[in-house]
């Protein structure tokens, strides 16, 4: 599949509405909540004003002339919070894009920009059976903290 990545536009950032509904790990056989969800301040965190901190920083995938998928990244006190230095992630694709390699380059291409931008560290909170694990892991992100559900993990850039 043929894709694009580049950085996010102004007028882009409301889909992180959406893309924050999407990241939202469901567990097989479980009811998806409703999209008011993310209204909850604890989710609102990852989006709200976006792009009014000088630590957010969004990327997003292009594949068949849409928006497939963001990561974004800003400081924060979200679920995967290590300090005030240390941005934490978020990343979502559709369903229909999802195994194909793009959230995987999706994450290599945001490592590489917080690195860029001087950044020593980043994080994220991972539920423990979310398939994404896996990929956090092979691109090199590290468990530093656990509880029943959930990972933090961090990447050092």
């Amino acid at each position: 599949m043929e894709y694009t990545i580049r950085e996010i536009q102004t007028s882009e950032y409301s889909l992180l509405n959406e893309f924050l509904y999407q990241a939202i790990f469901i567990p097989q056989g479980v009811i998806l909540p409703p999209k008011s969800i993310i209204e909850n301040d604890e989710l609102q965190v990852y989006v709200k004003d976006f792009g009014k901190q000088k630590d957010d920083i969004a990327l997003v995938a292009e594949a068949d002339g849409k928006i497939v998928g963001t990561v974004w990244a800003r400081i924060m006190n979200d679920y995967g919070h290590i300090d005030n230095d240390t941005p934490s992630l978020a990343i979502s694709l559709y369903k229909e894009y999802r195994s194909l390699g793009i959230g995987t380059d999706l994450m290599r291409n945001m490592l590489s920009l917080l690195k860029q931008r001087g950044y020593k560290r980043t994080s994220l909170a991972v539920q423990k059976t979310n398939y994404a694990v896996k990929m956090y892991m092979n691109v090199g992100f590290v468990i530093v903290e656990e509880n029943q559900e959930e990972y933090i993990m961090i990447y050092n850039l």
